[in-house]
């Protein structure tokens, strides 16, 4: 295990070729908010180089992913398990961590796409990705929070004002709308050419990015539905329309690259840190379904060479004298992200970064099918249209095994864990004929779907509450107990330090104390 506690990193990004100026790295916090960006003299042949960096950096280097969301949102989802000597797998609270899920935003990102928005037309096609791409680092950032500095972020305002959750929702749409509209106008064209890291391979990045805007705009939809339900209709109907992600030829993934850079896959590099292993949740799962993906994600724990999971919240002193539960005995993800030789673990670098998938897009459309809207098939047919999608993004073509898969009456098993779980629900694939069940099994098969992104899985199970996962063994949060869920994170003390007047408007804005109990604006069931 290497951790980075109580350090900040903001490495730099050799892909972007950007100087030093650019970089935007600061230890000193209240910098972030004085002069986030500290850009000058730009101009526009440096936007491409600019908007590589702000993709890249808010998807995380291995230092800010391992304690930003390694330890946070991966282990909420329930996707992973803690093997480190952490605490946050029991809703502990690490302060000096969370600026390694805020400042990449901030202090990276967000001044890059000002520059490239400020300095493009409005009906450029670089203008219009660069609001998408605002879009998907402030919604994960929200996410996490609630109300955030959105409407001020990286403008240089010395104490920016937080806003609410659903102003910034709102305001989503808005930019993925317009966007779409720029972006029709422009296909066929590669405005950032080889520095688009998501889709600057493609024969048309244009029309793939508008595939991306779409099923965003879906996923923000459906992220809103019990909160605002007509709205979210509205969004949804109107994504669908324009046309979202249908297959695997456009799924989003961020170019990594090796470890000279801090550029590297850090799901990889924490795996091969032995932070975390595979979930008992997922183990349930996923042996009682036999799925075929399992094999892909995970690897045989070494010493016994059979899939095993850990419970989310265990004791140190469980994690230590129970056998099961050490890392020997865990499932580590797959060699698509490490391998295992000589007694060692060795990450795989270049492993590009999960960022969408078109199998997502199947799965909310099934559950906007459930609400009567209109998603362009039935619940059923895009629910399984999802599971052989995701089927096809890892690899798996065997036919027969794909409508075994569809058919499977199997439900999840005991995991044979260390804490002796038993299943951990009782939902078949096949699908059901009764309504309860079948947003289970919708919520089930996306949770699965959405795999490895931990932050869209610990939001969609607190938007749904699903699929019923193991309740966390132990907490070491009184505002969390042991078998309840934790909704956010509080506000970053650093941020109290510098911003005090405008952290305290937006904690009423959030509507309830300023503890991980608290639930967001969207989470209402």
């Amino acid at each position: 295990m290497k951790s980075t506690i109580n350090k900040y990193i903001c490495a730099g990004l050799s892909l972007l070729a950007l100087t030093a100026g650019l970089n935007g790295c600061t230890k000193k916090y209240a910098e972030m908010n004085t002069n986030p960006s500290a850009i000058s003299t730009i101009s526009s042949a440096q936007y491409p180089q600019m908007f590589a960096y702000a993709q890249q950096s808010v998807t995380l280097s291995p230092d800010n992913y391992e304690i930003g969301e390694g330890a946070i949102a991966d282990v909420y989802s329930q996707y992973f398990g803690q093997l480190a000597g952490f605490n946050t797998d029991r809703y502990g609270i690490q302060q000096t961590w969370l600026p390694a899920a805020w400042n990449p935003a901030y202090v990276s990102a967000a001044p890059q796409l000002l520059t490239i928005l400020a300095g493009t037309d409005k009906s450029s096609a670089m203008n219009a990705i660069a609001n998408i791409w605002w879009v998907w680092t402030f919604h994960r950032i929200t996410d996490y929070f609630g109300p955030i500095p959105y409407s001020q972020a990286g403008s240089g305002v010395r104490y920016p004002k937080y806003d609410a959750q659903d102003s910034i929702y709102y305001d989503f749409f808005s930019r993925l709308t317009a966007a779409v509209t720029v972006l029709n106008n422009h296909k066929g064209e590669a405005p950032f050419g080889k520095f688009d890291l998501v889709y600057g391979k493609q024969t048309d990045p244009v029309s793939a990015w508008i595939k991306f805007a779409n099923t965003l705009r879906l996923r923000l939809a459906l992220r809103i539905s019990a909160i605002d339900p007509a709205r979210a209709k509205t969004e949804a109907e109107a994504a669908v329309a324009a046309g979202v992600m249908t297959d695997i030829s456009t799924d989003a993934y961020m170019e990594k690259t090796n470890a000279t850079y801090n550029e590297e896959n850090a799901l990889s590099v924490i795996s091969g840190w032995e932070d975390i292993g595979m979930s008992a949740s997922m183990a349930s799962i996923q042996l009682g379904y036999n799925d075929p993906r399992m094999p892909i994600f995970w690897q045989p724990a070494t010493a016994s060479g059979a899939y095993n999971g850990l419970r989310n919240g265990l004791s140190d002193a469980e994690k230590g004298n129970i056998a099961l539960n050490s890392s020997v005995n865990v499932s580590h993800t797959g060699t698509r992200w490490c391998t295992y030789s000589g007694g060692n673990w060795k990450a795989v670098y270049t492993t590009p970064q999960d960022l969408m998938h078109a199998a997502e897009s199947y799965f909310l459309r099934a559950e906007g099918a459930l609400n009567g809207w209109n998603m362009g098939g039935t619940a059923q047919s895009l629910y399984e249209t999802g599971i052989r999608t995701s089927m096809a993004q890892w690899g798996i073509t065997d036919a027969t095994a794909i409508d075994t898969y569809v058919n499977n009456t199997a439900t999840p098993i005991a995991p044979g864990d260390g804490m002796n779980s038993g299943p951990v629900n009782n939902y078949p694939v096949l699908w059901s004929a009764d309504p309860t069940m079948e947003r289970a099994q919708v919520a089930q098969q996306k949770w699965l779907a959405l795999w490895p992104d931990g932050q869209e899985g610990w939001a969609e199970y607190r938007r749904t509450d699903l699929p019923q996962l193991y309740p966390v063994l132990h907490s070491d949060n009184a505002d969390v107990p042991a078998g309840t869920t934790i909704k956010r994170m509080p506000f970053l003390q650093a941020e109290i330090l510098v911003n005090a007047d405008q952290v305290a408007a937006g904690v009423v804005l959030l509507g309830g104390p300023d503890n991980a109990a608290t639930r967001l604006w969207w989470d209402v069931q």
